[in-house]
């Protein structure tokens, strides 16, 4: 079996865990207002 450099699943909950605990502080208003910033930020384009 080979071993991995690089854990996927770990990192993701690590990632999800992290967004969590700072959506946790933020109002709802806040919360959609993150989204919409980052969706401007982050355009990750599929490619074939």
């Amino acid at each position: 079996m080979t071993e991995k450099k690089f854990d996927e699943v770990k990192f993701m909950h690590q990632q999800r865990e992290k967004l969590s605990e700072k959506l946790s502080e933020m109002t709802k208003q806040e919360i959609v207002e993150y989204f919409k910033k980052r969706k401007l930020e982050t355009q990750t384009k599929p490619s074939a």
